[in-house]
């Protein structure tokens, strides 16, 4: 079932407010909702909360054959599924539209980005390798969900670890963490998705909408997304390397509109990863009397 279109009123409101720089929800046009990161009991188990939105991921490994094509290299692969109670608009058994696009970015986000060194996956070369699979499940959708997901799975990439192995000859011996300490995984870098919504302004005729420069928020709520004009999700790390730039259609944007997004998300991609590197330094700090840190 899906919710009803926001209202004209709606929509007047929304425009007129942010041609005066302020949201609904009181947030300036280019603030973040503080990303909240809380850890289970288990590795690779995270759940990440973008205001209302929340998103659990967990990551598994199991030993398998590796593709005749990479002999060397371990095999990734990522699934979403956004849960009913997420909101009206999604149902059990049917696929959305937006999941399909949230699932297809966080492939090309978190795996063909090369995040993850896959070679270091491999156990025996063309015999055994790991494979690692990850999982995204949406539990509600206050808007932004790929930003929220995204994060939730390159944390929880970097929260597991994996069980130690030891080959002699042609035997693969999988030592429990009792045994031996789990490995963690080896990242090239860590990229983080930042959406941003453009809006015409409200007084934009046809006529002069060209030449008019567009409003621009990052992080959108559910109701700004929806009325916005147009989306554009970008992926880098904090070092300023891009890994996808996506641009779901909407009002057209000119290179000055591109160059202030990639200045914003350099900037916001700094403050989430030093968030994300302290929130796993704490929960290390809590499991040290547990787990052995290699």
């Amino acid at each position: 079932m899906r919710p009803p279109s926001p209202s004209i009123p709606e929509r007047e409101f929304l425009l007129e407010s942010l041609s005066q720089s302020l949201r609904i929800d009181g947030r300036l046009p280019l603030e973040l909702r503080t990303p909240v990161i809380q850890f289970g009991p288990e590795l690779g188990w995270v759940q990440c909360s973008y205001g209302k939105t929340h998103a659990i991921a967990y990551v598994d490994a199991k030993i398998v054959k590796p593709e005749a094509a990479r002999p060397f290299e371990g095999l990734i692969s990522i699934n979403s599924e956004i849960s009913p109670m997420a909101s009206t608009e999604y149902e059990t058994g049917r696929t959305s539209d937006e999941e399909v696009t949230v699932t297809r970015m966080l492939d090309k986000i978190l795996r063909r980005s090369d995040a993850i060194d896959k070679e270091s996956l491999c156990i025996l070369a063309g015999k055994r390798v790991w494979h690692l699979r990850l999982t995204v499940q949406f539990l509600a959708d206050s808007g932004n969900m790929l930003d929220c997901g995204c994060l939730a799975g390159i944390i929880a990439f970097k929260h597991f670890r994996r069980p130690d192995v030891e080959v002699i000859g042609d035997e693969v011996i999988v030592h429990s963490p009792s045994e031996r300490a789990p490995i963690p995984l080896s990242l090239h870098h860590t990229p983080l998705c930042f959406t941003f919504a453009f809006y015409r302004p409200p007084t934009a005729t046809t006529t002069s909408s060209s030449s008019s420069e567009p409003i621009l928020i990052i992080d959108p709520s559910q109701l700004e997304q929806r009325l916005a004009a147009g989306l554009v999700s970008i992926a880098l790390n904090a070092q300023k390397e891009i890994c996808v730039l996506n641009k779901l259609g909407g009002v057209p944007l000119g290179p000055e509109d591109l160059l202030r997004v990639i200045e914003v998300a350099v900037e916001k991609a700094r403050e989430v990863d030093k968030l994300v590197e302290k929130a796993l330094a704490d929960d290390w700090e809590e499991r040290k009397a547990t787990v052995e840190l290699r």
